[in-house]
């Protein structure tokens, strides 16, 4: 053997060595997590490590995700600190919130308790979580084949959807062929909990086609697989934001604003394969194969490999859909 030879062979043990040094001192809770969280709902949580220092953001049932107002490794422990202000009788409390993780695998242990801003603590909750594997690249959606449409709303019966809730109230009806949605809360009674209505069918991938429309301010979603929001909503005019007509609600920013005025009927074309979305809204890609980094808020679960329906959210406003098709792929 020569010199240059075991130079060679020198130079990658110590790379590998150095690699694997570096493997063990990586902090394991780095990544992107699935939660269900306490109660079943679904949730989602991101670490980061940037220049020694870390960061993450959180999912928690509804809404957007958010970051945590602080978070560090403790041993084999990950802590995440999250602050609640509230406001009652006009004066402000806080309350801080701690989630104390553990890590077994690509499983996480969790346990959160909360400290109100009176001294008293809430009991510990413990819930899970579940790493989720790396995103694949971008698909080739030319070479992506879609089996016959499906027509899911014809305007006639909705003998193929269900509430996502049995015990909530339907505000969903059928006009004139038209889907219909209205949550009427009458003044002075008690709040009516109007349910999110799902298909009862199942879905993998797919491209989905609508029309929606929404009246001056109404607000609804449509969920794809029932985890990922594409934002339904009125907001013509208004600047880009992922909270707008077409969004991914609070992950993916449309590219451009192609919303109708309120009280038009608008066009939807939405396609999810491989965890990634295209969003066409009236003729124009404003969502252009974008990655999708976990579930959106009001998801039925965090699992995104698991089969799901397409959902309306039915709980906010009114709304009206019709012409609702799906191609699913075929594989």
């Amino acid at each position: 053997m020569g010199k240059c030879t075991r130079h060679t062979f020198v130079l990658v043990a110590l790379f590998l060595t150095a690699a694997a040094l570096g493997a063990q001192r990586a902090n394991p809770f780095v990544g992107r997590w699935a939660l269900t969280i306490p109660g079943g709902g679904a949730g989602w949580l991101g670490v980061t490590e940037k220049d020694g220092k870390l960061s993450a953001s959180i999912l928690w049932g509804g809404g957007s995700v958010l970051p945590v107002d602080a978070v560090k490794r403790e041993g084999d422990k990950l802590v995440i600190t999250r602050l609640q202000e509230s406001r009652r009788g006009g004066k402000k409390t806080t309350a801080t919130e701690t989630i104390t993780a553990m890590r077994d695998g690509d499983n996480l242990k969790l346990t959160t308790v909360t400290k109100r801003g009176d001294g008293s603590e809430s009991k510990p909750a413990n819930f899970t979580g579940k790493r989720i594997p790396p995103l694949p690249g971008k698909p080739d959606l030319t070479k992506v084949k879609f089996g016959a449409p499906l027509v899911l709303f014809d305007g006639k019966n909705l003998d193929a959807w269900k509430l996502t809730d049995p015990r909530a109230t339907s505000g969903w009806s059928i006009e004139n062929g038209v889907l219909v949605n209205k949550p009427v809360q009458q003044e002075g009674k008690p709040h009516i909990n109007y349910g999110n209505l799902r298909t009862v069918a199942e879905f993998e991938d797919f491209k989905l086609k609508l029309e929606v429309n929404v009246a001056k301010g109404e607000n609804s979603g449509v969920y794809l697989r029932g985890i990922y929001e594409v934002q339904v909503c009125d907001s013509y005019g208004k600047k880009l934001d992922s909270h707008n007509m077409g969004g991914i609600y609070s992950r993916i920013t449309p590219t451009v604003n192609a919303e109708k005025p309120p009280g038009e009927w608008q066009t939807m074309e939405l396609t999810l394969v491989d965890r990634h979305a295209t969003v066409v809204l009236n003729g124009t890609k404003i969502i252009d194969n974008e990655p999708l980094l976990g579930c959106t808020g009001g998801a039925l679960w965090s699992d995104e490999f698991r089969p799901g329906p397409i959902y309306l959210q039915g709980d906010h406003t009114g709304v009206k859909y019709r012409n609702i098709v799906i191609a699913p792929v075929v594989k």
